[in-house]
């Protein structure tokens, strides 16, 4: 599993472009930290192929083999970046004679960081086709997060695009940040940049940040429906046998979780998510992705109590939420909105209030594939059923009557794109 260091987190890269970079973590644990890791990893662009994992509670130790998604060479990956960002999730060891245990009663533990402040980026743009996806690159390279989206297109083909983003380096408030921002979006977009201000978002903007459009009952029902979700996997793509078990044969103290599934982007984040929302703790965790697209995945469990799940009812609902989580972690719908056909693809938060990211990246770059524009644009969050969900919204305006077999292509094409099926 590894290889022994005192470092914290550790990156061992292979000798052949074809083989998965190692990357190590050893720090104490926390709850959730499985979840936060593979989520920088998802960030990063990578796969991870294989996985093991292992605590007591105090300490873990993760190891990762990641590879680059297709079509980015691996010297393109800003390793040292991705490993500053996993160490900064990392929890700091107590000194020797203490643990963590102590140090938060003695009120000495790293208090939570504070919420990063959100700033609002505008720009005027001339339309061009996949012009919202470029800029969404360049952000997603700036360390960006993208936390709300207004786009909207005039009949002369100026484009608002107004993106509440926080910046994971901190820096926006300062002038040589602000100023890498604008040359890097102005070196991209060209001449279809026609201005581009960022500045520190007020209280108004912050409650305009919360409004969003409501859902519809007809509009949820296709979104939510578990029975309609699973005759839309069927008939989006083929390979979709999931199975999901539970054993409390195998181990004294902890229940198993067994999964063999068809691979996606994202996997093991979903696994890792799902698990910590319904309060589940893994003592060891093992991960395979074979040649074939299948994969393997064994959980050794116990409740937040410390107890195996020993109540059938539990068992199943942890079983029945994997599953469908595993099937469409993400929900994408074609739908009518008055005159016009709107596009909708629904992200589950998790309780942190975190969700999967490049979400709008992959959306957009789908779009622009299929040689779609944007007329608008919106992210905004609804609570469905107790869940929360970020759902983003996308118009064709000069396309109010899709014929049946664009709107598959649509729904297929981004689909694809969010699962790496591409």
């Amino acid at each position: 599993m590894g290889v022994p260091s005192d470092e914290v987190v550790q990156i061992c890269h292979a000798d052949a472009a074809w083989d998965p970079a190692v990357v190590t973590v050893s720090c104490p644990d926390k709850t959730g930290l499985g979840c936060d890791l593979c989520r920088v990893v998802l960030l990063f662009g990578l796969s991870v192929v294989k996985g093991d994992m292992s605590t007591d509670g105090r300490w873990c130790y993760i190891v990762l083999w990641v590879l680059p998604r297709p079509g980015r060479p691996a010297v393109l990956v800003p390793w040292d970046l991705l490993k500053d960002r996993l160490l900064q999730l990392c929890p700091v060891a107590a000194p020797f004679g203490f643990n963590t245990a102590d140090l938060a009663a003695a009120g000495l533990q790293d208090a939570a960081p504070p919420a990063p402040r959100l700033f609002l980026l505008k720009l005027y743009c001339f339309d061009r086709m996949g012009l919202l996806h470029d800029v969404t690159r360049v952000l997603c390279e700036l360390e960006f997060t993208i936390r709300r989206v207004k786009v909207s297109t005039t009949p002369d083909g100026t484009v608002l695009d107004l993106f509440f983003i926080t910046d994971a380096r901190e820096l926006l408030h300062t002038k040589r940040r602000r100023e890498e921002a604008y040359n890097k979006l102005e070196s991209v977009l060209g001449d279809s940049l026609a201005s581009c201000e960022i500045d520190p978002a007020s209280e108004d903007m912050l409650s305009c940040l919360q409004a969003c459009a409501s859902l519809t009952p007809a509009v949820m029902e296709q979104m939510f429906n578990t029975d309609l979700i699973e005759e839309q996997s069927i008939s989006t793509r083929g390979d979709n046998a999931i199975s999901v078990t539970t054993d409390n044969s195998l181990s004294s103290v902890h229940t198993l979780i067994q999964i063999q599934c068809g691979d996606h982007k994202g996997l093991l984040y979903d696994i890792m998510r799902t698990v910590k929302d319904c309060n589940i703790q893994i003592s060891y965790g093992r991960f395979y992705a074979t040649q074939n697209g299948r994969c393997d995945v064994d959980l050794f469990v116990v409740q937040s109590d410390g107890k195996k799940i020993l109540d059938q009812q539990r068992q199943r609902s942890l079983c029945c939420r994997l599953r469908m989580e595993l099937l469409r972690p993400l929900r994408v719908a074609l739908v009518n909105r008055g005159p016009d056909t709107e596009l909708l693809v629904a992200n589950p938060v998790e309780v942190s209030g975190k969700g999967r990211p490049l979400v709008f990246y992959d959306i957009t770059l789908a779009l622009k594939n299929l040689q779609k524009r944007i007329f608008l644009a919106e992210i905004g969050r609804h609570v469905v059923e107790d869940r929360e969900w970020e759902v983003y919204r996308v118009h064709f305006g000069e396309e109010h009557d899709l014929s049946s077999a664009l709107r598959s292509k649509i729904v297929g094409g981004v689909t694809s794109m969010l699962m790496g099926w591409d």
